[in-house]
């Protein structure tokens, strides 16, 4: 089985810094796509960046130029710094991995860690 553990959220004035980190635990044979999600109040869960095994990155437009996703293969972690944090900006983050397990290769997700940025 595996398990997601997020960490790194909080609050945090606008123009703001924060990073978040994901790391996966159990029978893990091998992550291919990590990435974030986030989920504000009434809204569906959206994409904010992705990071494939390869390295290549895919961001949503609204976080372009100030979120940056990053992977550590080795401690099966990935992480989001997020810069100039807006206002709209808040939500819960949730970690996403697609992972290869004896269960076969599966998507898991973090529990959500919440991010909250005041203006």
């Amino acid at each position: 089985q595996v398990q997601l553990v997020e960490s790194g959220g909080g609050l945090v004035q606008a123009g703001g810094s924060l990073r978040l980190s994901c790391a996966a635990s159990g029978s893990i044979f091998s992550i291919y796509t990590m990435g974030w999600y986030r989920q504000a109040p009434k809204k569906q869960r959206d994409l904010v960046a992705t990071i494939t095994s390869g390295g290549s990155t895919n961001y949503a437009d609204s976080v372009k130029g100030r979120f940056t996703v990053s992977r550590d293969n080795a401690k099966n972690t990935v992480y989001l710094q997020m810069d100039s944090l807006k206002p709209e900006d808040t939500a819960v983050y949730y970690c996403k991995m697609y992972a290869l397990s004896r269960l076969g290769a599966l998507d898991y997700w973090g529990q959500g860690t919440q991010v909250t940025v005041s203006s």
